[in-house]
């Protein structure tokens, strides 16, 4: 979802990446990919080769909770790494979308240790709780057609986690409820 949001303001409202020039934007969603997607993958069939994880869908609450702890220092440590090499300011666009995804990540961990919850409900969740304020504040509702998209696909998404019996219906609208709130909030206070 990291990947889609950044990739998304890139094309749609470019000012939402400050500071990172249009000629360099290629460059940082490559790595936002391999940060937010490619490196827990590798982390979670890490945590399947040594037995942590028993299965990648990870049906349990106790299996997630390593790996989820790992992700967020994971998506920590890159934020910190943009801000002290890039000298990217506290005071920037990008930088705080990153805090909101990570804020989301380590929320979603801290809920892992008492309950399970659906993490691809909380993601998309949390994307509507930035798209749905950004597109008010956006010239002429570039982001309405995108936000509408994503709502739509959040309920498919829920719906194939209901499907796959991957969680409870419970499970599936804490998770968006928290993404949610969580994201709309934050990027209250943080812009």
């Amino acid at each position: 979802m990291a990947t889609y949001l950044f990739t998304l303001l890139l094309f749609t409202v470019p000012f939402a990446l400050d500071p990172i020039k249009e000629d360099r934007a290629p460059s940082f969603i490559f790595i936002i990919f391999c940060v937010t997607f490619v490196l827990p993958v590798l982390n979670i069939g890490l945590f399947r080769l040594l037995g942590t994880v028993k299965n990648f869908s990870m049906p349990t609450r106790g299996e997630r909770v390593f790996p989820f702890i790992f992700i967020s220092v994971l998506y920590c440590v890159v934020t910190y790494l943009f801000y002290s090499r890039l000298r990217i300011s506290p005071n920037d666009n990008m930088f705080r979308f990153l805090l909101i995804v990570d804020l989301l990540v380590v929320v979603a961990t801290l809920i892992t240790f008492f309950y399970k919850i659906s993490v691809h409900s909380l993601a998309m969740g949390g994307l509507i709780g930035i798209l749905l304020p950004l597109n008010k504040a956006a010239d002429s509702g570039v982001l309405f057609y995108p936000l509408l998209g994503v709502i739509l696909l959040t309920g498919v998404v829920m719906a194939a986690r209901l499907r796959l019996n991957a969680h409870t219906l419970r499970e599936v609208l804490s998770g968006a409820l928290v993404g949610f709130a969580v994201s709309f909030f934050s990027l209250g206070f943080l812009f």
